[in-house]
C-alpha cells in the first residue's frame, strides 16, 4: 500500500481494517512501514515512522525530518511530527501510537505535554511479535515511569498541548490593510499576500503552547502557488525537547504534500513578542536560509492582551 497523505480518515480506517480482516487496533502497526517511507532523513538515512490513532477514529502519520547543513538539534522527530500533525488537524485526544523504533528520551519527554500522557498506549513494531500486536501496547508510563512534566510547573487549569486555547496576541501597529497593488511580486508571490501570511502566523502564535516561558510564537510559510502552512511553537517542561515554530510549519508543509524538497517555499513570516526572553527569529532565519535560500523571511512583533500562560507575557 503506497500512501502520500498523512491522515487516514475514520471511514477509510474502518474500510482498511475490514478488508484486511483486522481490528482497527491491529491495523495501526501495519501502516508504520508506509509512514517510514515518507520520512526525510538525508543525514542519518534512518527512517522513522510513527502512526497515531485518535479518539475520532482517524489515523495520523509522523516521520522524522532532517535538514542538511544544520546542527542535528534542528531535526524533527517522528513523534513530534505526529503530535504536530494531530494538532494541525484539530484532534485533541491521542489514544494509541505505533512506532518503528523505541521512542528516544527526547520524544518520551515531549509526549508529557499532552494531558493524561501516561495513559497513551505505545507499540514498537521493530521489537514485538506481529502475530499478537493488539495485546502488547504499553502505556507511556512504562517507557517513562518517573516523569517530569506540566504537573510539576503549571497550575491544573492551564491548557496543555492539543487542548484548545488562545494566547490573546494582537499586532502592535494594527496591521490590517492588504497591499493595493497586486502587480508587485516577491519571489513569485504577490506582495498583497503578505498580510495573509502575517495573520496566519499570528493565528499560529495564538495557538502556541508556551506556558513555561510565556513567549508564544508562530510561523507561516507560503509556497510558489500561494498556499500557506502554519506552525506553532511548542514548549516542553524540560525545555530542550521544545519544537520551534518554523519546524512546526515545515511539518505542515510536508504533511500537506510539499513535494520532495523545500525550495518551493518562497516566503515566510514569524510573529513573536518584542523583547521576548525566548526569541525564534535567528533560528527560523537560519533554517529557512539553509533549505530555501530564496525565501523572503520577515518578522513582525505583537502584544498580549490576555494569556493562558502561568508566567506573564508582558
Amino acid at each position: 500500500m503506497e500512501r502520500t497523505q498523512f491522515v487516514i480518515e475514520a471511514a477509510e480506517v474502518e474500510s482498511m481494517a475490514k478488508e484486511s480482516g483486522l481490528t482497527v487496533l491491529q491495523l495501526l502497526p501495519s501502516v508504520v512501514k508506509t509512514a517510514q517511507k515518507l520520512a526525510r532523513p538525508p543525514i542519518s538515512k534512518y527512517h522513522v515512522g510513527a502512526v497515531g490513532l485518535c479518539s475520532d477514529g482517524r489515523i495520523f502519520f509522523g516521520v522524522n525530518l532532517e535538514f542538511p547543513g544544520l546542527p542535528l538539534h534542528h531535526s524533527v522527530h517522528a513523534e513530534q511530527f505526529l503530535i504536530t500533525n494531530i494538532s494541525i488537524n484539530g484532534d485533541t485526544h491521542l489514544n494509541y501510537i505505533a512506532v518503528s523504533a523505541a521512542p528516544c528520551g527526547h520524544c518520551r519527554q515531549f509526549l508529557q505535554e499532552i494531558r493524561s500522557a501516561s495513559d497513551i498506549q505505545i507499540l514498537i513494531t521493530s521489537t514485538e511479535n506481529e502475530d499478537n500486536q493488539e495485546d502488547i501496547f504499553r502505556p507511556v508510563s512504562y517507557f517513562l515511569p518517573h516523569r517530569f512534566g506540566p504537573d510539576d510547573l503549571l497550575d491544573k487549569d492551564v491548557p496543555l498541548l492539543l487542548e484548545p486555547h488562545h494566547n490573546g496576541l494582537i499586532f502592535k501597529d494594527n496591521l490590517s490593510n492588504p497591499s493595493s497593488n497586486p502587480n508587485n511580486r516577491c519571489n513569485g508571490v504577490a506582495d498583497y499576500k503578505e498580510d495573509e501570511l502575517k495573520f496566519a502566523a499570528l493565528e499560529a502564535a495564538n495557538k502556541s503552547h508556551a506556558p513555561y516561558s510565556g513567549c508564544p510564537s508562530g510561523v507561516a510559510l507560503m509556497d510558489s502557488k500561494g498556499k500557506i502552512y502554519r506552525g506553532s511553537y511548542v514548549e516542553s517542561a524540560a525545555y530542550n525537547p521544545s519544537l520551534g515554530p518554523v519546524q512546526a510549519a515545515m511539518v505542515a508543509y510536508v504533511a500537506s504534500g510539499g513535494g520532495d524538497g523545500y525550495e518551493k517555499i518562497v516566503a515566510g513570516v514569524l510573529v513573536e513578542k518584542e523583547g521576548a526572553v525566548v526569541r525564534q527569529e535567528g533560528t527560523a532565519q537560519l533554517l529557512l536560509q539553509s533549505v530555501s535560500p530564496k525565501c523572503d523571511f520577515r518578522v513582525f512583533h505583537c502584544n498580549s492582551i490576555s494569556c493562558n500562560c502561568k508566567k506573564p507575557c508582558s
